[in-house]
């Protein structure tokens, strides 16, 4: 069973930087393939990273691509997400997710385990 907590969300300043941290308590990460959403208040969920089950392939939104880094260590059943150069407009729950493939990792109804979030607020 796949139980995600993050954590690593708080206040920082524009153009500051944040790691997330997603552990799976379940310890069956390696089974999967992990992204990053996020959700900004009245918005709908986003997509920002994706990482496949050993860490060979990744994929990032055009909106974070060079500021933001997706990671995983299986080992530690934990991915993480790396956020650079932070702006206000990142402001937002962000979710780690769970998937058995790693197809249609852009669309949020195709995951089958999420995290409880955690809020990221970048300040002007």
């Amino acid at each position: 069973q796949v139980q995600l907590v993050e954590s690593g969300g708080g206040l920082v300043q524009a153009g500051g930087s944040l790691r997330l941290s997603c552990v799976d308590s379940g310890r069956t990460l390696r089974s999967y393939s992990m992204s990053w959403f996020r959700q900004a208040a009245g918005k709908e969920r986003e997509f920002l990273a994706t990482i496949s089950s050993l860490g060979g392939r990744t994929d990032y939104a055009d909106s974070v691509k060079g500021r933001f880094t997706i990671s995983r260590d299986n080992a530690k059943s934990t991915v993480y997400l790396q956020m650079n150069s932070l702006k206000p407009e990142d402001t937002a729950i962000y979710y780690c997710a769970a998937d058995r493939t790693f197809i249609s990792y852009r669309s949020w109804t195709e995951y089958d385990y999420w995290g409880q979030g955690t809020q990221v607020t970048v300040s002007s």
